[in-house]
């Protein structure tokens, strides 16, 4: 991965539209309000922990523990009265027992509920996206566009999308929609006692086997080939409408569509057979073929929020969504918040998110799915499930920046923790901090 590179293809992709929008510009309009007075810089970083065994790198049994801690820079430059340019880049690092187990045999005794050494026990993400917007004199028309990339160990992607904002109604109400394409591209890591069994490869007679004991049926014969396309498109639309319904109380309502093609399955995710007798190295069942899943899937969401505000002290922050799909998934979202005022600078955010879903059609746990399906899969993230998180905030604001770094005043600071539970011995917990700074 080049940074820099990154870097410059994103802007060498901006300069139309800063082109055109300066071209626009005309010095002699009376005088209004900028839509951002000074160029405002966010600094994001979260801790990211997780817990459970079902991992479906080893087939829907094993460790699932992972850590990851990502930082990111956000910055949002006027380039005049009316036309924002925002650069928003990350990194994530983390490290994952679970993924780890694409090769479990590189480092002593396997044992799914174990981590191993190997290439995939840790990775890093990088993403670039750059976003431009243009408000309307009277600020009741904005238009945006953005392009993105993001890499992986095994996969690239570039995205691009727009959306447009209408207020009217005395800026009552607004509108709009907003529209994203991603393109990505893997490069599909097998579980390693699958590779052998390829066009060409050394089945039984590679060292893996021969170096090491089958236990179990020592005629291990996998069903697998690799995927001949390894690519993937999504398409997504957005709707949404708000609307002032009281001083006190604002609504929004949204409608989500996404249409994704391609490769869908994940390539290092194991399948173990109900019909298929078991083959073991140390204490690892080796995979009886990989998670095969449709090349196409159609997702409708459609949600709500009501947010009121009660008095100086509280506000209530209701959201729902209701999710399908054409892989035979329903879910409900519901959550709440209550920010407290307590202070001037000084605000708490304590949250409830609940959540459940039905599983996927090709949804099968650990030696449950029959060779003879088409499609099937024992990744839990496609299983029936429900979910509760809680969450705790709180936000420190200084409108007038007394604190500095550098030429950078400091406006505000968030700090937010989440615990995360499933009913399918899962659980997470994240801690994000936030900091917003202006330039003097």
């Amino acid at each position: 991965m080049n940074i820099l590179k990154l870097l410059l293809s994103t802007s060498i992709l901006l300069v139309p539209f800063i082109s055109i929008a300066q071209q626009d510009q005309d010095s002699n309009k009376a005088y209004k309000k900028r839509v951002l007075e000074t160029t405002e810089v966010d600094f994001l970083t979260s801790y990211y922990s997780q817990d459970g065994d079902n991992a479906a790198v080893s087939g829907g049994i094993g460790t699932e523990e992972l850590t990851d801690i990502t930082g990111t820079f956000v910055v949002s430059i006027p380039m005049n009265d009316d036309d924002i340019l925002t650069i928003d880049t990350g990194i994530s690092a983390y490290t994952s027992a679970s993924s780890s187990n694409v090769d479990p045999f590189d480092d002593g005794p396997a044992d799914p509920f174990q981590a191993s050494s190997g290439a995939s026990s840790s990775d890093l993400w990088a993403n670039l996206t750059g976003s431009y917007s243009h408000s309307s004199d009277d600020r009741n028309d904005i238009w945006s566009a953005k392009v993105s990339i993001s890499t992986e160990y095994d996969y690239f992607s570039i995205g691009f999308g727009g959306s447009y904002t209408k207020l009217f109604n005395e800026k009552n109400t607004e509108l709009s929609i907003n529209t994203n394409v991603f393109i990505d591209t893997w490069n599909a890591i097998y579980p390693t006692e699958l590779r052998p069994f390829t066009n060409g490869g050394n089945g039984l007679n590679d060292n893996l086997f021969t170096n090491n004991t089958i236990t179990g049926n020592s005629n291990y014969n996998p069903i697998f080939s690799k995927f001949d396309n390894e690519g993937r498109q999504t398409y997504a639309l957005g709707f949404s409408f708000s609307q002032i319904l009281h001083k006190n109380i604002q609504s929004s309502l949204a409608l989500d569509l996404v249409q994704q093609q391609g490769l869908l399955s994940t390539p290092f995710q194991r399948v173990y057979f109900a019909d298929i007798a078991d083959s073991f190295i140390n204490n690892f069942q080796l995979a009886d073929a990989i998670e095969q899943l449709p090349d196409n899937r159609f997702k409708i969401a459609i949600g709500g929020r009501l947010n009121w505000y009660l008095n100086e002290t509280f506000t209530l922050r209701t959201f729902y969504r209701y999710y399908f799909d054409d892989w035979g998934i329903t879910s409900h979202t519901a959550s709440i918040e209550v920010p407290i005022k307590i202070t001037d600078k000084f605000t708490l955010y304590p949250s409830y998110r609940f959540y459940n879903q039905t599983a996927a059609d090709y949804f099968a746990p650990y030696e449950m799915a029959l060779s003879s399906n088409e499609f099937y899969t024992s990744d839990y993230d496609l299983s029936e499930y429900s979910a509760n998180q809680l969450g705790f905030g709180i936000s420190y604001t200084d409108i007038f920046t007394k604190a500095h770094i550098w030429k950078l005043g400091l406006k505000s600071i968030d700090l937010k923790f989440y615990q995360y539970d499933r009913d399918t011995n899962f659980n997470s917990n994240i801690i994000t901090a936030g900091f917003k700074f202006i330039m003097d």
